[in-house]
């Protein structure tokens, strides 16, 4: 007989711990295989060979989700602080930190009464502790451990950027090599995948984040006045508004184009957006905070000209990988992900790149792009499976802001110095 969800939710609420004064309580010492018992349903038809509870609070979005080893999802939840952080022009980290605070607790018990599975019926924890925000992955970590120590539950350790690249295999067939691009608000790194901890580095932003540089852009063009974008990031407001636009009213070099490797840049491209932004306020004659009439245009050459930069630098990076052998000659996968993954005009320009090198390009669902509790389940799974880096003494463990993903393997990529062939940019 299956549980119904009333009680697992009940039961996992009697579980998971309650804070006092910012302190967990003390577990509850009543037998919970003896309470379904009583019930006359057997424990085990709740659980299968493998199940992870991944949680997630490396920048602003508080995510946990249950995951089995086949990649079903059995329960997640989110709370998302988008709307916060939008009235305050960017994300401020101690802000970030109250509201995973308040939230945490919930996601979890969420996540797990959808899942109708109790903590203790866990195979594992995986917990994002690298890279991101110190003060919100704080929060994620210091929750997930006094969970593992209450439920003496393995505690798997997750790199935020290798969940955002091993997510694709949760939801396509594909197997190692392949080569990833990560696109974000706070990453953008090209990096070839050997196996589930085994990367090698082939360029990153040497400045900003792409998503970043977006979020900048509409917020300079005040887009957040604009009532139907009014609850959008900055970056997907971008991509709306370009659609109403032409981009060839303003034109846009790509940055690095003389730069023979794999790195971008996003910092100086946005300074000259800025003065574009600048000159085209002044000689409308508005005050910075209105709309300028040729926002739309604007948006348009922005997304264009930085999905050129990332093309180029992707194309790049497949070359290299086929001379060095790295790649297969034919069939290979280029996998894009993270949150601007989820533009639909820089999924296109990526798409001609794969075409044009006989690569398939990939790319998981948009739900799964952005920051979520499924994909840190999912490496949680990965990891579990290959026997990697699974902890059962999390005794003063530490969380890293900082921290590189895989070999870097950037100078040798400059080195060999190869030529990308143009390609014709129809999107």
């Amino acid at each position: 007989m299956q549980v119904p969800a009333g009680i697992i939710c009940r039961v996992v609420s009697m579980l998971i711990f309650r804070k006092t004064a910012g302190v967990f309580a003390k577990p509850p010492k009543r037998n919970v295989y003896g309470f379904l018992r009583s019930l006359h349903v057997s424990p085990g038809v709740l659980s299968p060979p493998k199940l992870v509870l991944g949680i997630e609070t490396s920048c602003d979005d508080t995510a946990a989700a249950v995951v089995d080893e086949t990649g079903r999802v059995w329960g997640e939840a989110m709370h998302s602080q988008t709307e916060v952080h939008l009235k305050t022009g960017g994300i401020v980290p101690p802000v970030a930190q109250q509201l995973h605070r308040e939230n945490i607790e919930r996601i979890v018990e969420e996540a797990l009464c959808a899942s109708r599975v109790l903590p203790r019926d866990l195979s594992a924890i995986a917990t994002t502790v690298k890279p991101g925000l110190a003060l919100s992955l704080g929060v994620g970590l210091s929750f997930s451990l006094q969970l593992v120590n209450q439920f003496k539950k393995p505690f798997i350790p997750i790199h935020h950027m290798e969940a955002h690249a091993l997510t694709i295999r949760l939801t396509n067939q594909v197997e190692f090599p392949f080569l990833v691009l990560l696109i974000s608000g706070g990453h953008c790194l090209l990096a070839l995948v050997r196996g589930v901890s085994d990367f090698l580095l082939l360029g990153k932003s040497l400045d900003i984040a792409p998503g970043d540089m977006l979020d900048k852009v509409a917020r300079r063009l005040s887009l957040i006045n604009r009532p139907e974008y009014s609850t959008m990031s900055g970056g997907k407001a971008l991509e709306h508004l370009a659609k109403e636009g032409n981009r060839f009213h303003f034109t846009l070099s790509p940055p690095m184009q003389n730069a023979k490797n794999c790195n971008f840049s996003f910092t100086g491209l946005q300074h000259v957006i800025d003065k574009l932004i600048q000159r085209k306020e002044k000689e409308e004659g508005i005050e910075k905070g209105q709309i300028l009439s040729s926002a739309a245009d604007i948006a348009a050459a922005v997304q264009h000209v930085t999905a050129c930069h990332l093309a180029t630098r992707t194309q790049r990076a497949i070359l290299f990988c086929k001379q060095r052998g790295l790649l297969p000659p034919a069939n290979a996968v280029l996998v894009v992900s993270g949150g601007v993954a989820s533009n639909s005009y820089i999924q296109r320009a990526l798409e001609i790149v794969a075409n044009a090198t006989q690569c398939t390009s990939l790319c998981p669902p948009p739900r799964l792009c952005t920051d979520n509790g499924v994909m840190i389940a999912w490496n949680g799974i990965e990891r579990l499976r290959a026997g990697l880096g699974i902890l059962h003494n999390v005794e003063n463990f530490r969380y890293e802001p900082k921290c590189p993903l895989g070999v870097d393997i950037s100078q040798e990529v400059a080195e060999a110095a190869i030529k990308v062939p143009q390609l014709k940019m129809t999107i």
